[in-house]
Parts: C-alpha cells; structure tokens; sequence
C-alpha cells in the first residue's frame, strides 16, 4: 500500500489570531521528505497536526496508516523502566512468563506472534548505540541525547507508516547523530523531518520549503535543493534588474508624454488666444486635443502601473538573505599573542583540561560526547564555575554565549541589551551598529521578550560581539541548536568578520568547517588534539 499523508485547505491559527496556514493543499508520499523553512514558518506545527497534537481550524486531514511523532524536545518519565518507554514491557513480562513454565493463556494473548520482540528491542538499541542500556533500568539514569534515541528506538519497534522527525539531532553528539543518520537513511516508509542539520538533509529524497504558507517541492536532497535555490536566486535578480529598467523607462515615457502634453496645450491655448480660427472649430481641436491628451496619459500611467506591478513581482520573487557583515577591527588579536592559558585544570566529573596554550586569531572546535564536559569547560573558562583543581588565565577580554541566550535581559529592547554591555557608546552608535545585525529602524526597538529564536540569537550576539571591551575571545556553546538555516548563514558570515580567537562547541560539523577551524580539541576524558579526519568518523 502506498501509504500518504494528505492535507486539504488546511487552515491553523494561535488563540491570539496569528495565521500559520490558510488553505494549504499538501501531500506526502513515500521516502524521506525533508521539511524547511525560516523559523516561525510552521514547519513544527505542521508535524503537531499531522501527528494528531493539534486540531486544524479548517480543513482536513488524510493519513493512510500509522503514525509515529518524535517531537522537538523529548521529555520521558524518569521512573518508567527502558522497557516501559519501549512499549514492550507487558510482551517482555509475558515472554518470561511462558519461557518460566507458566502456560496461563493470558499471556499468550498478551504476546500474540512477537516471540522476538526483546531479540528486536535489544537489536533496535543495538543500531543506535545504546546496546550497553539495559531494559529494565529507569530512565532516569540515561542522558538527554540517549532519551532522544531511546524515543526513537520506540517509535521504530511500533512500525509506523509514517515517521515524523522534528529537529531530532538538536541534542545529539556526533556519534548519536552517525546512528540516527543509519536509521533514517534505512527507513523504508513514509518519513517528514524538520532539521537544519545538513548532514541529516541529505539524506532525504526531496525537500518541501515552507514559506508564506505554502510549499514548493524540490527534487533530491537538501544540496540538490541549495543549487536550485541558487539557481531560481540568480534567475528573480537578474527579472529584478529588468523590471526595474522598464520601469525607469516607463517613468520616462510618462515624463515626456506629460512635457508634450504641457506643450500642445500652451500652443492650443495660443490659438485660442490670437483667434486665427473661428471659435466653433477651435473649439472641437481643443476638446479632440483634450480626449487625446486624457488617453495618451492614461495610457503612459496603466505602462507605468504595470512595470510598477511587474518590479514588486520580482523584488517578492527575491529571497530575503540579509547577511550580517560587521567591521570589528577591535576584536584583532596579532599572531602569537597570549589569550588563553589552561594550567593542570580539572572539572568535575573528573574531566582534565590541562596544558592548553592558545595564541592569536585561532579558530578552535570543542567536541566530545554529550556529557563530557564541554559546557563546563567553558563556563569554567569564563569564570562562572570553579575548578577543581588548576586554572584558566584569560589574556584578553571574553565573551562567553551560552546555549540558554540569559544573555539578554527581556525587559529590555534590544537597542538597551546591546548598550548595557557597551555603556560608553551613544545611542545613534548603539544603533549603527545593530543594523550591521540587521536590526534597523523600529526592529532595534523591539522587546527582548517578544523576539524569535533566531532574532533572540542574533540580538544576543550582537550584545557580545559589540561590547566594550572589544571581545578578542569569543566562545560560543552549541550556537546552531533551534537556529533555521538563514540564522545559520547569518551566524558564519558574522563570524566571518570577527577577527579575534574562537573556541566554538558544537557537533554540527558543516558549521564548524563553514567558520575556518584551526584546530580540534576533543574532550573526552582529557583533553586533546584530533585530526578533521577522526572527528568525521567517530568510533
């Protein structure tokens, strides 16, 4: 059966009247689809209706077949045991039961023909790398990204028809993200995932870009996709650039039309005037003179309306892909300069962080497995936790971005966030320098409560990167996490044109190539430097 999710007039709006969709007509067949789109676009809440979370306005809904939903963040109960989460627990219990000698006929009932089923269960964890979890611990003693593969491992024992994914390497590191990667690129059904993980994308058969509201398809995977855009990108500029050239014409044709309108009225009048010609023939030139004049005009102004209408056409057509390009020239730091000293430094949880020198404009990735310490690192590094032993020296003034963005106050606007952290600057410079981060005009205004999540990143971003003093280490934790793909670009080409030291933890590894990375530290442990080549193929 070719199962299908198809949506028809499908219409959502928030309680507060805000539309997400009016009359979206979409259908998903068989193979992997990909789901983007700017963040606020819909593309979660699209997965919510489909998954049954929430209820259209308007509209309907046809789904042939089950449906299994991981949702963006993944919260279980702590007290349920593994095998609870899974869905097997009452079929495991029966299992043991019968292989126990019991031959109560309730629990044949109960396992039905999965006589296999804790043989699946434990093969499932085994491909996610979870085959060191055994099923009857709780849940409250795995981590976050093993919570999120324990969700999936689920999901897959249940069969669905349809697997909705939304952003489910978030809080993945990079060897739960290799496991997930096998899953998906091994499912045999219908699949819709919502990521900005790229690595993830192209592994799907076709991408479905949400914007305005509606859906335009693209064949192939998500670079397949990146060279389309480009190529429909290059196509609207060049339409923009003709229709603004017909414009400019048809503004002068106008013009024109208008001074030789001007003239032969002044003329007629002339003649009128010297009555050369008796009154009654005068009198029909004028009128003749004065309906031509009305069309002739009329016809310019209907020329001119249409090329207006045309240029809007093609601006619209033009994808907004503002770029942050910002001058730090304060932020340099010269080739061998001290900034940062790790002197026999240990965390808790026993991590080592000793004997780290870093010089100049270096671009450092921190990588490790979730757990390892990377975020205490940091915070260690700028000063919020203690170490256990050793110490940090910082030789330069630091900025530290931690995933929760507290960096923001949100009971301010992002005009005073940003002059907090540079108390020694006017307000007009305060305000040039936001635009740099495309806050312009009334946008640099705007509550730090009421701002997106890609807005809330750029805003705090800005906070840091144009505090003084000027920040010549920059550390940033997990900055891509819940950023769309436009906030990801965003983000490299500010980076782009920092010219400090950087030391960036992230597992997306597309973004930490995109930023120049100079040298890779992974912490697992200890800490130490790998090659590009190991931190690709983790074990």
């Amino acid at each position: 059966m070719h199962t299908s999710v198809t949506c028809t007039s499908l219409s959502f709006a928030w309680p507060d009247g805000t539309s997400v969709f009016e009359d979206l007509d979409v259908a998903f067949g068989p193979g992997r689809t990909g789901l983007v789109g700017v963040n606020g676009s819909g593309k979660s809440t699209l997965l919510k209706l489909i998954a049954g979370q929430l209820t259209p306005a308007d509209g309907t809904l046809r789904i042939a077949g089950e449906v299994g939903y991981l949702p963006q963040n993944v919260t279980l109960d702590t007290a349920l045991r593994v095998d609870e989460t899974l869905g097997i627990a009452a079929r495991r219990a029966a299992l043991h039961a019968i292989e126990a000698g019991d031959a109560a006929e309730e629990h044949f009932e109960t396992l039905g023909d999965d006589w296999d089923v804790q043989e699946r269960a434990l093969a499932t964890l085994g491909e996610l790398g979870l085959g060191h979890i055994d099923l009857d611990r709780t849940i409250g003693e795995v981590s976050g990204g093993e919570s999120v593969l324990l969700r999936l491992a689920a999901l897959l024992l249940g069969r669905p028809d349809v697997l909705l994914l939304d952003e489910p390497t978030n809080n993945l590191d990079l060897y739960a993200r290799k496991r997930l990667y096998a899953a998906v690129a091994s499912w045999p059904g219908v699949m819709i995932v919502v990521s900005h993980d790229r690595e993830l994308l192209d592994l799907v058969d076709q991408i479905a870009d949400l914007r305005a509201g509606e859906i335009t398809w693209y064949g192939g995977n998500f670079s397949a996709y990146e060279e389309a855009l480009s190529t429909e990108q290059d196509a609207a500029e060049r339409m923009v650039r003709v229709a603004e050239a017909d414009f400019r014409k048809q503004k002068r044709e106008l013009s024109d039309a208008q001074v030789k309108l001007a003239r032969r009225k002044k003329y007629g009048q002339k003649m009128f005037e010297q009555k050369r010609e008796p009154k009654i023939v005068m009198g029909a030139r004028r009128r003749a003179a004065q309906e031509s004049a009305g069309k002739h005009r009329i016809l310019h102004e209907e020329r001119l309306a249409d090329a207006k209408e045309r240029l809007d056409e093609a601006v619209e057509a033009v994808r907004d892909d503002d770029e942050i390009r910002v001058d730090l020239p304060y932020t340099a730091v010269p080739p061998g300069r001290q900034v940062l000293t790790l002197m026999d430094l240990e965390l808790a949880y026993g991590a080592r962080a000793g004997g780290l020198d870093l010089r100049g404009p270096e671009r450092i990735a921190l990588i490790g497995r979730n757990g390892a310490g990377k975020t205490t690192l940091l915070r260690t590094i700028a000063g919020e936790l203690e170490p256990v032993a050793g110490e940090a020296v910082t030789h330069v003034p630091l900025r530290f971005l931690p995933q929760r963005l507290d960096v923001l106050d949100d009971a301010l606007t992002v005009a005073e966030n940003v002059a907090r952290f540079a108390p020694g600057a006017t307000n007009n410079r305060v305000r040039a320098r936001l635009a740099r981060f495309l806050f312009r005009g009334a946008r640099a205004d705007q509550q730090a409560a009421t701002l997106s999540g890609g807005e809330r990143f750029r805003a705090a971003l800005a906070a840091l990167m144009l505090a003084e003093p000027a920040p010549q280490l920059l550390m940033l934790d997990e900055p891509t996490n819940n950023l769309d793909m436009a906030s990801v670009r965003q983000l490299t080409s500010a980076l782009e044109s920092y010219e400090g030291a950087l030391i960036v933890a992230s597992h997306d590894l597309p973004f930490l190539e995109s930023i120049g990375i100079t040298r890779w530290l992974l912490l697992d442990g200890e800490l130490r430097t790998v090659t590009p080549e190991e931190v690709a193929d983790p074990a």
